[in-house]
């Protein structure tokens, strides 16, 4: 064994390599430092207000951040600058968990915009607990849903003898046990606000006759009461915000068959009067003619400025937006009509086809209607499908199956990451994704309820 005359002590220093600062931290520190190498209090201040949007911030709490990045960066006090900040203390107090966290689950975005401006978390056959074909239906989903913020709702409306109300909610055509829609009507109104204040949307899938349409306005309408949100005329005209919606309930559903053939004899009737040509009617017809319009105006004021109605509520005066596709195929089911919001529903195989030859149109009809996208019927096992082509063309209500809730998540956070890049680095629409960062960090997380999105990218 060897022997040794000297021995040799040192130190090493442990540093960790911090990545360089991009960029726009580059530029948003040289801007507010005015070009020097170093930000002050006052300077911070002014970022945190007109960047950060702080609108609340202080200086004595930019004095706060600057002396815990200092502390938690320069641990000896005599090495430590007083009241500013470099380029790397700025970057690392950017991207500091603790220091600068992410925003949390309060609603930091514009919610006074036209419902149509957001995507809303939508469930598909809500009320099914797992896959489509022979699963219990059960209000237990339904409130599952809307704990996790889903504010569309979807039944199936079917009639059924042995229901107390005549009217079970159940996938049609399958083996699933049904559930009575007077319970799963209660859950809903129990339940709907307990993640979010914003409107509950319910979707109705009406396979029901006239008599037990009426029930269902009557069950509607008592469970509901003042929270049901009723349209100003017999089909919405302009959306409302959901500023303006908060804890309220609204239904979509298509028109009663009564209603469409009654409304398409009125039109008739009106495009009829309006081909006359006025110069050949004398003044007794103008007269005539101008009675029997103020006639037809009464008749709609008194339909349409009655925003609750008194006694009780026909079907039809609950529906604030109108479903259904018009005949002549997708071209006409996507046309735009002035003064009238109404939904469209497509299958992801038929969104696909629509894109593929009327993106364009997919694109306009969505600035100012709403486009519901749904699992195609194949996937029996409760799957779901890529929501990237439904948001990227405007559609609002991109419907999930819920059953499979941690499947469901896994899926939006990996497909909303790649619609951050998207909407970032190809076009120019503006997103609001800031609760991204929290839901990769935490996946029990609620997502978001409804996310807006710029016009500028229609």
């Amino acid at each position: 064994m060897g022997t040794y005359r000297m021995c040799v002590c040192f130190t090493r220093k442990f540093k960790i390599k911090e990545s360089e600062p991009p960029p726009d931290v580059k530029e948003a520190f040289n801007k507010y430092a005015e070009g020097g190498n170093y930000m002050t209090e006052e300077q911070l201040h002014r970022f945190l207000v007109e960047v950060q949007g702080e609108t609340g911030a202080s200086i004595s709490d930019a004095v706060r951040v600057v002396e815990q990045v200092l502390q938690k960066r320069h641990h000896i006090s005599k090495y430590t600058r007083k009241h500013t900040l470099s380029l790397d203390d700025f970057h690392h107090y950017l991207f500091s968990m603790e220091l600068n966290p992410p925003i949390g689950d309060e609603v930091h975005q514009d919610m006074t915009a036209p419902v149509s401006n957001y995507f809303i978390y939508t469930g598909h056959n809500s009320y099914l607990t797992g896959n489509q074909l022979n699963s219990d239906c059960s209000v237990l989903p339904i409130i599952k849903a809307l704990k996790r913020g889903v504010r569309v709702v979807e039944l199936d409306l079917w009639p059924n003898n042995d229901a107390e109300d005549g009217v079970h909610v159940y996938h049609g055509w399958t083996l699933t046990t049904p559930v009575e829609l007077i319970e799963c009507l209660k859950s809903i109104k129990e339940h709907a606000f307990s993640s979010s204040p914003y409107p509950v949307i319910i979707t109705l899938e009406d396979h029901l006759t006239a008599d037990l349409q009426a029930k269902v306005a009557q069950l509607i309408t008592q469970t509901f009461e003042d929270m049901l949100f009723y349209p100003e005329s017999e089909c919405l005209k302009e959306l409302h915000s959901p500023e303006e919606l908060k804890y309220r309930f609204i239904i979509s559903t298509k028109p009663p068959k009564e209603f469409l053939q009654a409304k398409s004899s009125k039109e008739k009737k009106e495009k009829s009067l309006k081909g006359k040509d006025s110069d050949e009617q004398d003044d007794d017809t103008s007269d005539s003619d101008s009675s029997q319009h103020n006639q037809d105006d009464e008749d709609h004021d008194d339909s349409d400025h009655d925003s609750r109605p008194p006694g009780p509520c026909p079907y039809k005066c609950l529906i604030a937006i109108h479903a259904g596709k018009p005949k002549g195929g997708l071209k006409e089911a996507l046309k735009v009509e002035l003064n009238k919001v109404r939904r469209l529903s497509l299958s992801e195989q038929a969104l696909e086809k629509a894109v593929s030859s009327n993106g364009t149109d997919v694109v306009r009809f969505t600035q100012s209607n709403f486009l519901r996208v749904y699992p195609k019927g194949t996937r029996f096992n409760s799957s779901n499908y890529n929501p990237l082509i439904g948001w990227t063309h405007g559609a609002q209500m991109v419907a999930f199956n819920m059953q499979v809730w941690f499947i469901v998540h896994l899926s939006l956070i990996a497909h909303i990451t790649l619609l951050v890049y998207f909407s970032f680095n190809v076009s120019r629409c503006s997103i609001f994704v800031s609760f991204l960062t929290s839901l990769l960090a935490n996946l029990c997380y609620p997502i978001m309820s409804i996310l807006e999105i710029s016009k500028d990218c229609l």
